[in-house]
């Protein structure tokens, strides 16, 4: 799932849930999919139900959230943990969490740093700003 288009992304939540509840083994990305799912039962009926949701517009604007960005930035969050890259993004989530004594709580605070990072990176036409993004987390963490 390196550059996945929209109905890549939603396509691997809707399969990978439909596995888990057919109790079919996952693999890989899957198991950590489930896991992002598994913490958001607020989305377990837009799960259930890919042809009504594969295609639904979200509109932040109308304070709408869109499951499959949120899940995905969990994605590519727990990525970054699992490697410490940017260095020291894992040592600054748990600051976060001890901060917040839970780690999903923790996790959502570094999501918002990590979608204002890919969204200036986008905005600017640039790379992602790694030192920013650990300046935002790092500030989070100290409260």
């Amino acid at each position: 799932m390196f550059d996945p288009s929209r109905d890549q992304a939603r396509g691997f939540f809707f399969e990978t849930w439909r596995k888990y509840r057919a109790a079919i083994p996952l693999a890989g990305l899957e198991t950590i999919g489930l896991e992002v799912m598994l913490l958001h039962p607020e989305y377990h009926r837009v799960l259930d139900d890919p042809e009504r949701y594969s295609t639904q517009e979200y509109f932040p604007e109308a304070g709408e959230t869109n499951p499959f960005l949120h899940m995905s930035l969990h994605l590519a969050l727990e990525e970054q943990l699992s490697i410490d890259q940017p260095p020291g993004i894992a040592r600054h989530v748990a600051a976060l969490a001890g901060r917040h004594g839970e780690r999903h709580a923790a996790l959502h605070e570094a999501l918002e740093c990590l979608a204002e990072t890919v969204w200036r990176a986008q905005r600017d036409r640039a790379p992602p700003d790694a030192a920013a993004y650990l300046e935002c987390l790092e500030r989070r963490a100290r409260g």
